[in-house]
């Protein structure tokens, strides 16, 4: 007959669980709800209760979950199964121990379990709240009675297995809540690092993991160990340098942590890598530096050094170089360095380089940024010499452009390898546009203050230079009007003289005026065609030294067989004529005239130069703005217009060439004219 017997775990059994149980219990510890451990623990309980089956079951809801088991037929392997209408239903419901000796003689059994079990002895197992967490039972294929020593031990199991199953789940919320945590701490922006009292690692984060990595190294000595011996940092800037020798800047809180009693446990650090944040401040206050810079100079020579200066001490940089394009010869020519102070090596920069040649030029070449990771390895186009003896690593090279026109090229140099920057293009970019665009405004500026000056000079040709001539014309066409036949006999003559040389000289000045109009507005061009500049300085030379045989004048030339470039014929054939026929007009008896004609580099060099008056250097640039004679030339009566010098620029400005007057050795002037030889 079946018997219900009272709570084992309540003292209904006296005695205790054996000790070597205990001890194969708590080794058991250690396993998780889904490891092995439930099943050991129902082979524990099974051999504690002599039986061949034994099972612990977790109460979830409504369902019972197989925690463990053991010696279960394939009937009872049963992952999980409804609460209701089972045995362990049974214990969860009433809270209290089931002791059945023959569940065919119990009504409570189900009919569906009997024959298959025997016998059935389970214990509820509570948790601190007194709640069924889960029910172990130890149950016999035949009935059996139970003895009150089985009983304990069913009942000490359940206790255990409490114990075990409470730990599990709490090392499991644990777990849950430090995955949590570090979910939490690997989402920062600041680098989390935490010790022990020994100063042993014990926590990294995710970003304290990238910041190691940027460093090289641990990173521990931004304030842990300062922590760890009792300090408080907060905010503190810290400076370190990564293994490519750059500066990283770093803002660090760093706190001890303190156990019971006041006694330091760990300490604990955040770290922010600011390194963005400064470099973006260092680009404003280079940005701000050029600018201000630029504001306050009068020409691109005198702006230059202080931009470069701002440029490299802001940045951080080694050296700096500024290059300014001449088209006229193909060539950058330096126009100003800047190296930063106390480096003892002085780095040698060219006066100018070819178009193509050189950092400079090959950036001008191409018409983009050029960044060279290591200047000291072959074809990094600046001589390994250059490099070695300037410390000199990664360069950068961009263009100085106006819209669509390449000014220059601002150059930088730095002591280290660094791998290219968009930020740094980009700020670079800015800074090259800023100086374009100042080069353009003092051009515009220096076009303008042109523009007044021929506008009161050609207003002074209307006052002066053609109503002289119009006066002679008008009086002596009155003369002829009112002579007699007897004076108009005598006197026609060299009145009509007069009348047509003041016709001509009328002529002479519209016809240039008309032309220089003509080149400045576009309406006439010039033809560029492959010509040979040296056969039309030699037939000039040769059509001057014809105009002037039996004068004191003595005309040397230095010319190549050949000289071949992209030219109008006919425009550089005035240009050339003018240039003699002003040596010969200002040069006295006795006088030196000599013409030069070479290449230089990707320009050709056309030099006239005369022993005459000269020119004083204040006047020299203003022989170019039309109608403006020197004052030499006036007092001594020189015929002329005073448009020669004008339109010989104009020509030479549409050929993409220069002409200026040159410093010149004793009395006289020396005019160059240079030309490309490349066509643009």
């Amino acid at each position: 007959m079946a018997k219900r017997r009272d709570d084992p775990g309540r003292e209904a059994w006296p005695g205790g669980l054996d000790e070597s149980l205990l001890h194969e219990v708590a080794e058991l510890h250690p396993a998780s709800l889904d490891g092995g451990g439930g099943d050991e623990l129902a082979a524990l309980l099974a051999r504690a209760a002599h039986a061949p089956v034994g099972m612990i079951h977790l109460v979830r809801g409504s369902t019972l979950r197989l925690y463990g088991g053991h010696g279960l037929t394939e009937a009872w392997k049963v992952p999980e199964s409804p609460l209701e209408g089972s045995m362990a239903g049974i214990v969860a419901g009433t809270g209290e121990p089931l002791v059945i000796d023959d569940l065919s003689a119990d009504d409570r059994v189900p009919v569906r379990l009997r024959g298959h079990i025997g016998a059935y002895l389970g214990h509820p197992m509570r948790d601190q709240n007194g709640a069924v967490l889960a029910v172990c039972c130890a149950a016999d294929t035949e009935p059996r009675h139970w003895s009150a020593e089985q009983g304990r031990s069913v009942a000490e199991a359940a206790l255990v297995g409490t114990l075990l199953i409470t730990e599990q789940l709490a090392r499991y919320e644990i777990d849950r809540q430090r995955r949590f945590l570090d979910a939490v701490l690997d989402s920062l922006h600041d680098g989390v690092t935490a010790c022990d009292e020994q100063g042993r690692i014990v926590f990294v984060n995710e970003r304290m993991r990238r910041i190691r990595d940027d460093l090289g190294h641990p990173g521990d000595d931004l304030g842990l160990l300062s922590a760890l011996r009792g300090a408080h940092l907060r905010d503190s800037d810290v400076v370190l340098q990564d293994p490519n020798r750059r500066n990283r800047h770093y803002l660090v809180d760093a706190h001890p942590i303190t156990g019971p009693g006041g006694r330091t446990v760990g300490a604990v650090q955040a770290v922010q890598d600011v390194t963005r944040r400064k470099r973006v401040e260092r680009f404003r206050t280079c940005e701000l530096a050029v600018t201000t810079a630029l504001a306050d100079a009068p020409s691109i020579e005198a702006a230059g050094p202080r931009v470069l200066e701002a440029v490299v001490s802001t940045l951080q940089w080694l050296h700096a170089e500024l290059w300014l394009v001449d088209e006229t010869a193909a060539v950058v020519r330096s126009a100003a360095q800047w190296t930063a102070p106390g480096r003892s090596a002085r780095i040698e920069v060219p006066a100018d380089l070819p178009y193509g040649v050189g950092l400079a030029g090959r950036a001008w070449q191409v018409g983009k940024p050029l960044w060279i990771r290591d200047v000291g390895r072959p074809q990094s186009l600046i001589s390994p010499e250059t490099a070695e003896s300037g410390s000199l690593h990664t360069a950068l090279a961009v263009p100085v452009r106006e819209g669509f026109e390449t000014l220059g090229v601002l150059v930088v140099f730095t002591d280290s390898i660094e791998d290219p920057e968009d930020e740094l293009l980009a700020l670079m970019s800015g800074i090259a546009a800023h100086i374009g665009q100042f080069v353009e405004k003092h051009r515009v500026e220096d076009l303008q203050r042109q523009l007044v000056r021929s506008k009161n000079e050609y207003l002074a040709l209307v006052g002066h230079e053609l109503r002289t001539p119009l006066t002679s014309i008008s009086a002596y066409t009155e003369l002829l009007r009112e002579a007699d036949e007897k004076s108009l006999v005598a006197d026609g003559p060299r009145l009509l003289e007069v009348i047509e040389r003041n016709t001509n000289q009328l002529r002479d000045i519209i016809n240039e005026l008309m032309e220089l109009s003509a080149l400045d507005t576009g309406h006439a061009d010039v033809q560029l065609t492959p010509m040979d500049l040296a056969e039309v300085v030699r037939d000039s030379v040769a059509k001057t030294r014809a105009a002037v045989v039996g004068a004191p004048l003595v005309i040397d030339d230095e010319l190549p067989d050949r000289l071949v470039l992209p030219g109008d014929r006919k425009r550089l054939r005035q240009v050339v004529d003018n240039l003699l026929g002003n040596a010969v007009k200002y040069s006295p008896d006795g006088g030196h005239i000599g013409v030069t004609l070479k290449a230089d580099g990707r320009a050709a060099e056309l030099a006239v130069s005369d022993t005459g008056l000269g020119v004083s250097t204040d006047e020299r640039e203003k022989l170019f703005t039309g109608l403006y004679r020197t004052s030499r030339a006036r007092d001594g009566a020189i015929p002329g217009t005073g448009l020669g010098m004008t339109l010989s620029r104009a020509v030479v400005s549409k050929h993409h060439g220069s002409i200026e007057l040159l410093d010149h050795d004793g009395p006289g002037t020396t005019v160059l004219v240079r030309l490309p030889m490349d066509a643009r």
